[in-house]
């Protein structure tokens, strides 16, 4: 008895069979308010959220946690900052330290401190999507929202026993939270329909960019009310509920859970019928190495993700370096370009949406919402050191920079989607994961480029910025593609 492989009918007989389900599962759609789907989507939103907001509380923390006073940095601004604005920033460190422990951590070491928990992130993205599409998402999600929850309470008292424990607790956590984010791609797998699948997948991934939002915007009262270590131990424990309702109400299928209407059921399943395996099959590996568009995608992820983490790590630092605020308000401007970003980002799907629903090419979309995500950005940013005298032209320019950023939300960002639907858990984690060499590599070059002169400092490190950013999306703009490849097709099996 022997196996043979046989291949779909033909190109042309697969687009006109996929035509036909586009057609029918278009004429059976469902109102999306209340669906499940966007239930699902709503969840996936706050697990993001809560894992970025943990992954970055450093970045607000460390202009409390590092001793600033002896900074002989002059302001050169022409126009003058708003009276609440300035402060006796001696006075300001005096009672932020009575409250909580200070450190002379050296601006390098500043950037080994931010990037520690990049390493687990960057390993267990992939790992966590193939986990996922094994025992499902709810369990490796759930698990790892929990675990980088515990780990956020332990980050305080982890500093006070020393640098070297620190690390390790942040290293630790950056393993739970690669898995967190690498796992939740299983679930597009089976509970978006394509012709939906941008929009879902904008509103999971915008749970990021909120997540910033709110550290930012509460970050610095809490710290000045509190203390530092307050910040860490709330949404720690915002953590412990977040993955208690995880566990409870998120299902890995539509097959699976018990409150999906019968008509919602029969829409997404029929949707994803030709997208779905019928059986087991082994991954394509060779070929997947081999694919331009996918190493295309891979690229430009990186390269975007290099822009975003720049963002994350140094806005807070910037601010305080160009204007000598207090904490408090640091917070607040630094949360205002994330909170833009956060409506951007859930507008970008809609948009792609739409312009699919238009007739528009889907590889167009991708690369019209990748442009916009990232030009206007890099361009913005590497011309803020030149705007130092204006306070509102620098904080214009950084708020339209980071909230144009999440539109590669609905491009290159689920491009996996596209190209491979049946791997689109492995591939958009593997992808993610290679992208946060990125968040490994920002804060040490950061790091390198402000020990030395600040100034000529921020100057070259938004110059590499921009060619890092605009060389992958080049490239993308070349070799994307957006069609699913020979090698993600199913391959029917008989047996002679």
């Amino acid at each position: 008895m022997s196996t043979v492989e046989l291949k779909p009918i033909s190109k042309q007989s697969e687009d006109t069979l996929d035509m036909q389900v586009d057609k029918k599962t278009s004429s059976q759609k469902v109102p999306s308010l209340c669906a499940i789907r966007y239930g699902i989507a709503l969840l996936a939103h706050f697990a993001n959220f809560t894992l970025i907001a943990q992954n970055s509380i450093i970045s607000i923390t460390m202009v409390a946690m590092v001793n600033n006073t002896d900074q002989s940095h002059v302001n050169n601004s022409t126009e003058e900052l708003p009276g609440d604005l300035n402060g006796d920033q001696h006075e300001a460190s005096t009672h932020l330290s009575a409250k909580a422990p200070v450190y002379n951590w050296s601006p390098q070491t500043q950037g080994i401190i931010f990037s520690s928990v990049q390493y687990g992130m960057m390993l267990m993205q992939g790992p966590g999507g193939f986990l996922a599409g094994k025992i499902g998402t709810k369990k490796v999600v759930g698990i790892a929202l929990l675990g980088s929850s515990l780990l956020t309470l332990c980050i305080p008292p982890a500093a006070n026993l020393g640098l070297g424990l620190l690390l390790a607790a942040r290293a630790v956590q950056g393993f739970t939270q690669g898995a967190g984010y690498g796992g939740q791609f299983a679930l597009w797998q089976r509970w978006a329909p394509p012709q939906e699948r941008s929009r879902l997948c904008s509103i999971a991934l915008s749970g990021m960019v909120l997540g910033i939002f709110v550290v930012l915007l509460v970050g610095g009262v809490i710290i000045q009310a509190l203390g530092w270590p307050f910040v860490f131990y709330i949404f720690g424990g915002f953590g412990c509920g977040c993955s208690l309702l995880w566990f409870i109400l998120v299902y890995d299928d539509p097959a699976s859970h018990p409150w999906i209407s019968s008509s919602e059921k029969e829409y997404i399943l029929s949707s994803l019928h030709q997208q779905i395996s019928s059986e087991e099959q082994s991954l394509p590996i060779k070929a997947m190495l081999k694919s331009l568009p996918l190493w295309t995608m891979c690229l430009g992820t990186t390269t975007h993700q290099w822009l975003v983490n720049t963002y994350i790590v140094y806005i807070p630092t910037y601010i305080s370096y160009v204007f000598k605020i207090n904490i408090r308000d640091n917070g607040f401007l630094s949360s205002l370009p994330f909170f833009i970003g956060w409506v951007v980002g859930i507008l970008g799907g809609l948009l792609a949406d739409f312009l699919l629903s238009k007739n528009f090419r889907l590889v167009t979309v991708r690369k019209i919402l990748t442009v916009l995500g990232n030009l206007p950005s890099a361009a913005l940013i590497v011309s803020l050191p030149y705007i130092q005298f204006s306070y509102v032209t620098t904080i214009a320019f950084l708020t339209l920079s980071c909230g144009l950023a999440p539109l590669c939300q609905s491009g290159i960002y689920i491009n996996a989607l596209d190209l491979a639907p049946r791997y689109a858990s492995l591939l958009m984690g593997t992808s993610r994961g290679l992208a946060h060499s990125s968040a490994v590599l920002v804060p040490l070059i950061g790091g390198f480029f402000l020990d030395q002169d600040p100034d000529l400092g921020w100057r070259n490190f938004f110059f590499l910025l921009f060619a890092v950013s605009q060389c992958g999306l080049i490239i993308y703009l070349v070799f994307g593609k957006a069609e699913i490849q020979e090698w993600a097709k199913e391959r029917m099996m008989t047996r002679l």
